[in-house]
């Protein structure tokens, strides 16, 4: 027996339904959890998160990892390259004339004791 009660529903809701079907499935207290964060996280419905795990919605998550490294690199570009031109004491080498730079513990001792030597010290004092 039918109830009596239920409304009649309009063929634009049953077309809706049919082509809009209801899904539904249970998931651990944990995923829920993560679900509800990534949702808000990214401002993403549920659909949105299913097309994202059935590849139905483009993800640009390499996009935003490459961006993201990119802007480490040029950070980390910008923040090492000024104390290495004020602080760095390149020479030429001898055979390609190209600049070498003062990095190793031995080679500063061996710089810092021809300096010594030589009688360097700060232009004020001498």
């Amino acid at each position: 027996m039918q109830n009596r009660n239920r409304k009649k529903k309009t063929p634009s809701r049953i077309k809706y339904e049919h082509n809009h079907p209801t899904v539904s499935f249970r998931v651990s207290k944990e995923l829920k959890d993560r679900l509800e964060a990534v949702k808000k996280a990214e401002g993403k419905s549920n659909t949105d998160v299913l097309k994202v795990g059935v590849g139905l919605l483009e993800v640009k998550v390499s996009e935003e990892k490459e961006a993201k490294r990119q802007g480490y690199k040029e950070g980390f570009e910008k923040g090492y390259e000024e104390p290495k031109n004020r602080y760095m004491v390149p020479y030429p080498c001898y055979i390609c004339v190209k600049p070498i730079a003062i990095t190793s513990p031995k080679t500063k001792e061996v710089v810092s004791k021809f300096l010594t030597e030589h009688g360097w010290g700060h232009t004020k004092c001498q």
